[in-house]
């Protein structure tokens, strides 16, 4: 006979442990830990004979996965290209980003395209979803809705309806009549996870779990469940702003370096080809303290313009703010002008913002911040018509980054004349050399204040001091 035993496992981290405990000993959380019952069958495993693995040779040939392209650009870029058939994908998000109206957006792109879609949704009742696909001009959509939380009720309708892709939202209120534990814990989030990809897996549908998110910006829930699915994409972006951003953490089938970027308007998400110019839209003339970065993307180049703000501290300690960037990559760069270039922040506040919500992760953007700040701090405008990227080593010198004639071309299609960055390196004979902008070269960061201190003490224009 099996033999009942109580375990207590913790809801932020998953670790179990014997007995109650207010302190979480896995990840330190205080008050997660939740009680569940196992049973447990007595006396040593029994050992199962059958049929082994079929091996193949690594060597072989596999045919090409095939895609069930969306529609929406910006959502199968991330993907890698369309839906795989058989595939388990999680999106997490903030509460109101826009997690289901982009699903349901692309749902009705492929619904519309032939495909047989079920969409699933806990959350909600049928009314909401349906006069939420009203205002997005969707209600002709071939789209199969439900509003279901029992897994068991919902395995048996997708074992009815055959979907060649199913949403469900959220995986935080699925629940298993199997086990005793509260809908949203460990071990139901785990447990609906692991059924529903297994149907998955097994009738070839592509499968696309959404999921809360912690304060801390984690998808709720065990981390097993990443390690479960073939990939996760969160959706990024701030209420304040218009755009929001798709990015892939993990994908099994595709990149994980792309990202998605979409505007939120009164009809829903709309695509955004240009994403430099939606990040530079409204800049005004040229003030201290800004500079234009010319990043990458995955295989996008993004020029997004990095602002600082420099001032006497109004109390003893100095205060640094950084928004879209890192802030130990922040107090780097800040040693790095102290030590090799002589300039002091000792007793100033430093604010850093990434202008429209966009955030960096980049080392090349270094060279960027830098001029932000020394710019600010010497009340001294960069040139307007000029972009800016390049690493910054603890020794002082301007590193070159990759894909520096992407960068370029970038900046010379949306009206920039040159580019403050790093020496190009050195090509071989008979290479194109031609640049498409002008590059004013600087080698180490005493180069950059220089030329920032010569617009500055004799008051001349910057694009003098940069010419």
């Amino acid at each position: 006979m099996a033999k009942i035993s109580n375990i207590f496992v913790c809801q932020s981290c998953g670790g179990v442990h014997a007995k109650w405990a207010g302190r979480c000993d896995s990840c330190g959380e205080w008050n997660t830990l939740v009680e569940e019952v196992t049973a447990q069958k007595p006396g040593k495993a029994s050992k199962r004979k059958g049929r082994g693995p079929d091996f193949v040779d690594l060597g072989g040939t596999t045919p090409e996965l095939p895609r069930m392209v969306t529609g929406i650009g910006e959502f199968d870029r991330v993907t890698g290209g369309g839906l795989v058939p058989g595939s388990a994908l999680l999106v997490g998000g903030d509460p109101g980003i826009g997690k289901s109206t982009l699903l349901l957006q692309a749902m009705a792109k492929l619904a519309d395209s032939g495909r047989k879609v079920a969409y699933i949704s806990g959350e909600e009742a049928t009314g909401q979803v349906r006069r939420r696909a009203v205002r997005l001009g969707l209600a002709d959509s071939n789209v199969s809705l439900a509003a279901e939380t029992n897994l068991g009720v919902i395995l048996d309708g997708l074992l009815e309806q055959q979907p060649d892709v199913a949403v469900i939202d959220s995986i935080q209120t699925m629940w298993s009549d199997q086990l005793a534990a509260a809908p949203g814990t460990v071990a139901q989030v785990r447990a609906c996870a692991q059924e529903l990809t297994r149907y998955a897996k097994k009738r070839g549908c592509s499968l696309i779990l959404v999921g809360h998110v912690t304060k801390d910006g984690q998808i709720a829930g065990p981390r097993v469940v990443e390690h479960m699915v073939d990939a996760v994409l969160y959706f990024e972006g701030d209420r304040a702003h218009h755009f929001r951003i798709l990015r892939a953490h993990k994908n099994r089938f595709g990149p994980t370096d792309e990202i998605g970027v979409f505007e939120m308007g009164e009809s829903g998400l709309s695509e955004v080809l240009n994403p430099s110019a939606l990040f530079l839209d409204g800049r005004g003339d040229s003030a201290s303290g800004a500079a234009v970065f010319a990043g990458l993307e995955g295989t996008r180049p993004v020029l997004t313009e990095i602002q600082a703000l420099v001032a006497p501290a109004a109390f003893g300690t100095p205060r640094r703010a950084v928004v879209g960037w890192d802030s130990g990559r922040l107090a780097m760069v800040l040693a790095v002008l102290e030590a090799r270039c002589g300039v002091s922040f000792g007793g100033k506040d430093v604010y850093l913002n990434v202008a429209g919500g966009l955030k960096i992760n980049e080392p090349a953007a270094d060279l960027a911040v830098a001029a932000a700040l020394v710019s600010s701090a010497f009340d001294c405008p960069l040139p307007k018509d000029c972009v800016v990227f390049g690493e910054i080593s603890l020794s002082g010198d301007v590193r070159p980054v990759g894909r520096a004639d992407a960068r370029l071309k970038e900046a010379a299609k949306l009206g920039f004349g040159r580019a403050i960055a790093p020496p190009p390196k050195e090509r071989k004979t008979g290479a194109n050399d031609s640049a498409a902008l002008p590059i004013i070269a600087i080698k180490t960061l005493p180069d950059l204040i220089d030329r920032v201190e010569a617009g500055s003490e004799n008051g001349i224009e910057a694009k003098t001091a940069f010419g």
